[in-house]
């Protein structure tokens, strides 16, 4: 399927003679020029790829509006398409319970909280929903900051010190890497969903460093697999560690009642020291929460920078999600569904001959291109048939792994499904090597 990356031998020759010629030009215009940010490395790659992008006539897929609710469809640019971009995994963001809890909470307290819930910012919504969360993960506690990117990057990296070592899945997601690498500890990752590698890795490591912490997801939002958690529960106890799951894509989307990996795989979540999620895809809300022994989050409440610093949740939100985990206790269902609608675009894409990875038919189907050219120009070639889906490519992967990522959701129907798969099948089928445009 690769193809040399899915270009011509004609395209590739021509596409690396614009780079070359345009990294020529940045080099000059940037020479002598200390105040341009041209010369951040980084922006700089980036412009070449948008170069690149340019040159094989690849349309930018990011950044569509969409134009009214994003479910199992969605409009954009007034056309309606078959949507597998959204985290709306239980089909619950437009459901009118979710909305009547939004609408009564802004009329009680307004948009904002308004202030930073130490100071000023607290309201009774705030409890109630950090006891539910509680309730969920059988802790003793919980803490609901402002977004899921930053609970992770203030919470590990206030725990965690220089003296301490981390230890994290080598897919694990880019929050955990960035609060890891504020801590100042030593970070080391392990192969992928590996629990050998990374109790070889904290072995080597433990001795020498102060505190341990080991970091996975629940439900590996690039490749849709799951981690054996027993396994990871033996090896920090083993070692004196912690254990840090994020359960971003897999709060109410693994285990019968939507409980997550531990309900999923029959493990005591009192084996894990962290628990960690989002509001933003099941709970259809936004940021991010702490489940944990009680010391641990009244200690967080009261020091971690963004919590302590950041103005508090808005009300709306906190209604928002307290509700969604009502109604995910109430209609298991809707984890059934949604594990159904998986499993079947995971099974149908297998049997039509495509590579759906190591997906565990959960929520989430990656299908592997081999290329990020090839991934790219099948997004646009889908769009045009009225299927949204996007694109991820290096260097968010490795280019060999690059892919479409699938989000399914309990609001796809079978038909819907099955009439993807049929597109997905003959869009890819028709694919040649990309040509540079003129």
């Amino acid at each position: 399927m690769n193809q040399g990356l899915g270009l011509s031998a004609t395209a590739r020759l021509a596409l690396l003679q614009r780079l070359s010629k345009r990294r020529a030009r940045q080099e000059e215009s940037g020479a002598g020029d200390g105040r341009s940010f041209g010369d951040v490395p980084a922006l700089r790659d980036f412009e070449l790829l948008k170069t690149a992008m340019e040159a094989l006539d690849l349309p930018n897929p990011f950044f569509r509006p969409h134009q009214g609710v994003a479910g199992a469809t969605t409009v954009i640019g007034n056309d309606e398409y078959l949507n597998f971009s959204s985290y709306n995994y239980l089909d619950l963001n437009n459901d009118p319970r979710v909305k009547a809890a939004a609408h009564a909470a802004i009329e009680r307290h307004g948009i904002s909280a308004s202030a930073s819930r130490v100071v000023s910012g607290e309201r009774p919504l705030h409890a109630e929903l950090e006891a539910a969360l509680a309730t969920h993960y059988g802790a003793e506690d919980a803490i609901c900051l402002v977004s899921g990117h930053a609970t992770n990057v203030t919470v590990i990296g206030h725990l965690m010190g220089p003296r301490d070592v981390i230890l994290h899945d080598a897919m694990i997601h880019n929050s955990c890497v960035e609060g890891a690498r504020l801590s100042g500890a030593r970070r080391i990752p392990f192969a992928h969903n590996d629990p050998a590698a990374a109790e070889r890795e904290l072995a080597a490591a433990r001795r020498g460093a102060g505190r341990a912490l080991i970091l996975i997801e629940g439900h590996y939002s690039m490749d849709g697999d799951v981690p054996d958690l027993a396994r990871f529960i033996e090896i920090a106890r083993r070692h004196d560690a912690w254990l840090m799951v994020d359960e971003a894509h897999s709060m109410g989307v693994l285990g019968a009642t939507g409980h997550g990996i531990a309900e999923l795989q029959g493990v005591d979540p009192a084996g894990v020291d962290i628990w960690m999620g989002t509001l933003s895809k099941t709970l259809c809300s936004c940021g991010g929460y702490i489940a944990a022994k009680r010391q641990l989050i009244n200690w967080l409440r009261h020091t971690a920078p963004g919590f302590v610093y950041s103005v508090g949740l808005a009300p709306v939100l906190a209604a928002s999600a307290l509700q969604s985990l009502q109604i995910l206790h109430e209609e298991p269902w809707r984890v059934a569904k949604l594990n159904a609608n998986a499993a079947r675009f995971r099974d149908g894409l297998r049997a039509r001959g495509l590579d759906a990875g190591a997906s565990g038919g959960h929520a989430i189907v990656p299908l592997m291109t081999g290329s990020s050219v090839r991934a790219g120009r099948l997004s646009a070639e889908l769009f045009a048939r009225g299927v949204n889906v996007q694109p991820i490519t290096f260097p968010a992967v490795p280019e060999r792994a690059a892919r479409l990522r699938f989000f399914l959701t309990a609001g796809h129907t079978e038909a819907q499904v099955d009439r993807t798969l049929d597109i997905v099948a003959e869009t890819a089928a028709g694919i040649a090597p990309a040509e540079v445009a003129g």
